[in-house]
Parts: structure tokens; sequence; C-alpha cells
């Protein structure tokens, strides 16, 4: 049972690395160790600043509309 539940935890590590949602966690984490007092955005401002990012730069990627 126990390579069932390794096979589980590495699909839902690639899920969530692919899919971006483990950004945001990153992002907590290296808030909290370098400015522990400093105020971290919500997931929502996370996602809505790394879009407007990814949006502003040319060279980042393709976006046909």
């Amino acid at each position: 049972m126990s390579g069932v539940r390794t096979a589980l935890a590495k699909a839902r590590y690639f899920v969530r690395e692919f899919s971006g949602e483990a950004a945001y966690d990153r992002y907590v984490a290296h808030a909290r160790t370098h400015d522990p007092d400093a105020q971290v955005m919500t997931r929502r401002a996370f996602e809505r600043a790394r879009t407007d990012a990814r949006e502003a730069d040319p060279r980042g990627g393709f976006r046909c509309c």
C-alpha cells in the first residue's frame, strides 16, 4: 500500500507544479522567511500580480487574445 501512496504523492506534486498551484506556497514561505512582519498577499492578489507580470512581458510567452 505504501507504493500506491508514494505514487499518488508524486503525482500530486507534479500536478501542483505543472498547474502553478505550488507557486503561491513557495511565495508565502519565501515572504515569511525574509520578512516575518510583512503582510503576505492573498492567493487571489498573488495570482492577479502573476498574471499581470506575465502579460506585461512580451518576451515571456505567447498570448493570442
